[in-house]
């Protein structure tokens, strides 16, 4: 370890990156009675991190390596800074990015001045495509994550982290993705200052890192969560594996509502608004300092990046209420006779303000209720809930419950008696010309479209409700057929949302 301690502090990442601020959310701190600061990694030329291993890396290759030319697979940040890195070298970058990649980020990437070669449906595709080349071109091979001068080039955040900040460091929580923004901050601040926590930060559904450390080995996941795109790794990298496991103190998990709360509050300090991604750092540091009750520490969260697409913005808006414990959701039962509405609207509403108010008459007994409630912690969460119950009134709380969030919230409307062994899937559509004709191919013969639902959320994926007439109710052959398509899917046929409401 000590090659790579040397290879953080001789790294050339100052030919091309910046030296980074480290701000003081000043409000958000006297709000947590803790000292809380964000390294503005947003402020790079890419408005990443990404540029410093990139460029590291490719500053050190040799003149008959530089003649070659460098090649990558991604369609995130990590393209645009090997395209920024090379260009500013004068040396050939061709990008390898699935031709499902939304027209912004190739656009970006050719206009920093990289080659862009669109091939496969998924980055496993495209980095397939990128090592054949590699081997055809003989090309020189920029890996994201898993290489030594890479990971000492974003170890160098660490290296202004103490300087900007010499005295007391409690906690400096990190996103994981990969594993090579971590690991050579972990390698660098563990080596000179061991007392100080280094947390990382994953999503729930993208947790490669904390299942690979928890089993003690590098693990795969099946699949992975697409919102915070950049940290999107079924499997991290050898190296920083093996680094997260002498180095990191823990990973912390969060929700995707929790990550919208890290977005909001990066915005309510800096005015500044980052990708998912690049909210992780925040999203853990507040659950942590929850979790904790923590006081008088000094914590850091790592904004790694801002590419953000504008058209996100709402979806992160309508989720952060919830990730801030600000709103729960309910589906309530209530008699279908006069004046029942307006009895459940004065003796359980009451006060409190409602955020959503969805009303669908079930039959000539019952109608059910799709409702928000504005609360101020978990607490009145529950509270209201057992309010509910007590009061007599059937309910089930909706609050973890994705398939409402995410679908049923904009389309209750009661069932169809026409509808005849529905089974209903979630998908995750790549946001390409075609999509929906490649499906509508997979799925043609038996099945009939009897619901179909799709909000536009400005990601690299279209998140897509489909309700499909199954003839004999369970149809194995369906399932084969979905599969090989390709697109990630769940079946929902049992959540409760869909069963009241749809």
């Amino acid at each position: 370890m000590q090659k790579l301690f040397k290879q953080i502090l001789t790294s050339r990442v100052y030919e091309a990156a910046v030296e980074t601020s480290l701000d003081e959310a000043t409000g958000l701190s006297t709000r947590l009675h803790n000292r809380i600061l964000l390294k503005r990694e947003d402020q790079q030329p890419i408005f990443s991190f990404k540029l410093r291993g990139a460029y590291n890396k490719i500053a050190h290759l040799t003149p008959v390596e530089r003649h070659k030319g460098v090649i990558t697979a991604s369609a995130g940040n990590h393209a645009q800074g090997v395209a920024f890195a090379a260009v500013k070298l004068g040396i050939r970058a061709l990008i390898v990015m699935p031709k499902t990649t939304p027209r912004i980020k190739i656009e970006a990437v050719q206009g920093l001045g990289g080659e862009v070669v669109l091939f496969g449906n998924n980055y496993s595709e495209a980095a397939g495509h990128a090592e054949k080349l590699t081997e055809e071109l003989h090309m020189i091979p920029v890996h994201p994550f898993d290489d030594e001068l890479v990971i000492a080039g974003q170890g160098t955040i660490a290296v202004e982290l103490l300087r900007q900040n010499p005295g007391r460091l409690d906690a400096v929580f990190v996103p994981v993705g990969g594993g090579g923004l971590i690991s050579g901050l972990a390698l660098y601040l563990k080596t000179l200052r061991p007392e100080i926590q280094v947390i990382g930060v994953e999503p729930m559904d993208s947790d490669a890192m904390y299942q690979s450390l928890a089993q003690n080995a590098r693990i795969t996941l099946a699949s992975v969560g697409i919102f915070a795109d950049g940290v999107a790794v079924r499997q991290v990298g050898k190296l920083p594996f093996e680094l997260c496991r002498k180095y990191v103190d823990k990973i912390i998990r969060v929700t995707t509502d929790e990550l919208c709360s890290g977005i909001k509050a990066i915005y309510q300090a800096t005015r500044s608004i980052v990708e998912p991604a690049g909210g992780l750092g925040m999203a853990g540091l507040l659950k942590y300092t929850q979790d904790t009750g923590c006081t008088e520490q000094t914590l850091i969260a790592i904004n790694s990046g801002a590419n953000m697409n504008f058209e996100r913005l709402r979806y992160v808006a309508e989720r952060t209420r919830i990730g801030e414990k600000q709103e729960a959701l309910f589906a309530v039962t209530v008699p279908e006779k006069p004046g029942s509405l307006k009895a459940f609207c004065r003796d359980m509403v009451g006060e409190r303000d409602i955020t959503e108010f969805n009303y669908r008459l079930s039959s000539r007994n019952q109608a059910h209720i799709f409702v928000g409630i504005s609360t101020r912690n978990e607490k009145e969460r529950f509270s209201f809930a057992k309010l509910l119950t007590s009061a007599g009134y059937a309910n089930i709380d909706l609050t973890d419950n994705d398939l409402a969030k995410t679908h049923i919230r904009y389309m209750v409307g009661g069932k169809s008696g026409k509808v005849r062994h529905e089974r209903l899937f979630r998908f995750w559509f790549p946001e390409t010309p075609g999509a929906l004709s490649r499906f509508l191919e997979a799925t043609r013969g038996r099945h009939n479209i009897s619901l179909f639902h799709y909000r536009a959320q400005g990601g690299d994926f279209g998140r897509v409700l489909i309700g499909l007439e199954c003839p004999d109710g369970s149809d194995t052959e369906l399932e084969k057929r979905l599969d090989a398509l390709g697109y990630r899917y769940k079946e929902e046929t049992a959540n409760p949302a869909y069963t009241l409401f749809l």
